[in-house]
């Protein structure tokens, strides 16, 4: 589904008014066949927190953004500034979630742009993200946008 073309999308930074629409739209980040070791409560929970935390300390290197329509928060952005194993620091994308009304409507890709426009206006070249390996939606969205897998994180549950 694709918005009409007067449906505008604005992008703002998150305030602690849109704490329940972070933790609902959190939920969303655990919407595929999950390792045995993880739950959706502990991976929702994680990312709500994470991202309530930045709200609350706004920092310019660690950003919480907020896609609406009309008013209505449709997904969201979490941005981190990050030095890697490297010692290269980078974009990291902690979140990247859409409601799922708002799924196949343009909010990805709009939030996607955003990351890599959030990137550029702090001088970092490179943007990354963590997915999980079982959750194929988000990896062809993630593929799409341009993003190669790099790094292989292996579990084994004891």
């Amino acid at each position: 589904m694709t918005p009409p073309p007067d449906d505008p999308l604005t992008i703002r930074r998150a305030t602690r008014r849109d704490e329940p629409f972070l933790v609902h739209v959190s939920r969303r980040l655990a919407e595929f066949d999950l390792p045995p070791w993880r739950t959706a409560e502990e991976i929702a929970s994680a990312d709500a927190n994470t991202m309530l935390a930045s709200v609350e300390a706004a920092q310019r290197g660690d950003e919480v953004m907020i896609a609406e329509r009309d008013g209505v928060a449709v997904g969201c952005l979490h941005m981190v500034s990050v030095r890697d194993f490297f010692g290269r620091t980078h974009a990291h994308i902690s979140v990247v979630a859409t409601t799922r009304a708002a799924e196949g409507t343009g909010v990805g890709r709009a939030l996607m742009a955003r990351a890599e426009a959030w990137s550029r206006e702090r001088g970092l070249s490179l943007v990354t993200l963590n997915v999980f390996a079982a959750n194929a939606r988000a990896r062809r969205v993630y593929e799409r946008a341009g993003f190669a897998p790099e790094v292989l994180k292996y579990a084994k549950s004891l």
